[in-house]
């Protein structure tokens, strides 16, 4: 346990990747969004997507995990095992401290009727159906799914390289794609968009922590035979 509370030291030396690059992206979407919603002349609820940019950049977090501190791990003796626990904790222990800004934020939102402008930046009606609570959890296994995404696709480069990893994602591509022609030719969209909207945020982050663990799984078989 102590070797991998090491790793989780290690990953933290870097405080530009885990610490600061997050907050500043936050931070930037954040002043952004309330200039843009003081611009539009307009008294009814604002909303934009400008608090996905720090969610979205967990997928960069995850790849730069792996690719820029895994060939040191090595150096140091660290068994894989130990690295990815310990990497997966330190992407945890961030993903906590994000989702926690983004409820506070919420309520701070709410209580001042948007900012005094009626602009809403962390508090998105659908995120927080399920209350405080249910909106951290939402946010928390969002975080945690792009960290992971980006770990694997990391995993798959060190693996297999470029190649390899480029000839994966067009195949989950061309998937995703077969799906959507599937659900259209069975004339499902109905009973699909009807299932998004019972299910709510918090019943998908449920299902998303589900894909996680997979993606988690796949990406330790994969760490164990890569080469630093």
């Amino acid at each position: 346990m102590s070797r991998t509370l090491n790793v989780v030291r290690m990953q933290f030396v870097n405080r530009q990747t885990y610490i600061w690059v997050p907050l500043l992206v936050l931070g930037g979407s954040f002043v952004l969004s309330l200039l843009i919603y003081a611009m539009i002349p307009y008294d009814g609820p604002k909303y934009g997507g400008g608090s996905q940019a720090p969610l979205w950049y967990f997928f960069a977090v995850g790849v730069q995990s792996l690719t820029l501190t895994f060939p040191f791990s090595q150096a140091m003796s660290v068994t894989r095992r130990e690295f990815y626990l310990g990497t997966l904790l330190t992407a945890g222990v961030t993903s906590f401290l994000l989702s926690a800004i983004f409820v506070v934020g919420g309520l701070v939102e709410k209580a001042t009727n948007g900012w005094g402008m009626n602009g809403y930046f962390f508090y998105l009606d659908w995120m927080w159906a399920a209350g405080p609570a249910g909106a951290f959890v939402v946010y928390f296994v969002i975080a945690m799914l792009f960290f992971v995404t980006g770990f694997w696709c990391a995993t798959i480069y060190k693996r297999f390289g470029p190649l390899w990893l480029t000839t994966v994602l067009v195949v989950l591509g061309l998937g995703f794609v077969g799906l959507l022609w599937l659900v259209g030719r069975l004339n499902a969209w109905e009973e699909v968009f009807v299932w998004f909207g019972e299910t709510g945020a918090l019943g998908l982050a449920l299902w998303g922590i589900l894909a996680g663990a997979v993606l988690a799984a796949v990406s330790f078989l994969t760490l164990r035979r890569a080469v630093p």
